[in-house]
C-alpha cells in the first residue's frame, strides 16, 4: 500500500467582524469600534470564527459580533462577485492556514444613523 497525503479539510469562510473599542487597538481615537472583512481557514465555519476570535483578541481587539458569509464556493453559488484580489487573499489564508485581515473600516459617532 502507497501512503497519500490526506486531502485537506481545511476551507476558507469569509467573516465580517465587529469590534468594539479597547486600549491598543490600533482603531483611530475617535472610532467608536469598527468592522473587519476577514478569510479565515478551518475544517467548519465553527473552527474559523473561533481561531479568529482568539487572533483578534490577541491583537488587542475586541471582537463583539461575527457573521459568516460561507466559502468561496457558497458565495459563488449565491452570486457575489468576487474579485481575483478576494480569491488571492483567500488562497493565501488556505495556503498558510492563516486569518487573513482583508478590509479594517472604523466607525465614527452617528455612522449606523442611530447615534447622534
Amino acid at each position: 500500500m502507497s501512503k497519500t497525503a490526506k486531502p485537506s479539510r481545511q476551507k476558507v469562510y469569509t467573516l465580517l467582524v465587529e469590534v468594539g473599542r479597547k486600549e491598543g487597538d490600533g482603531l483611530p481615537k475617535e472610532a467608536t469600534g469598527g468592522a473587519l472583512m476577514i478569510y479565515a481557514s478551518g475544517v467548519d465555519e465553527a473552527e474559523a470564527v473561533r481561531e479568529t476570535v482568539a487572533i483578534l483578541k490577541q491583537a488587542d481587539l475586541a471582537p463583539l459580533d461575527v457573521t459568516g458569509y460561507g466559502t468561496l464556493e457558497e458565495r459563488l453559488a449565491e452570486g457575489h462577485d468576487i474579485s481575483d484580489e478576494e480569491k488571492d487573499l483567500m488562497q493565501r489564508a488556505l495556503d498558510e492556514n492563516s486569518v487573513i485581515v482583508a478590509q479594517m473600516t472604523p466607525f465614527f459617532e452617528g455612522d449606523d444613523g442611530t447615534r447622534h
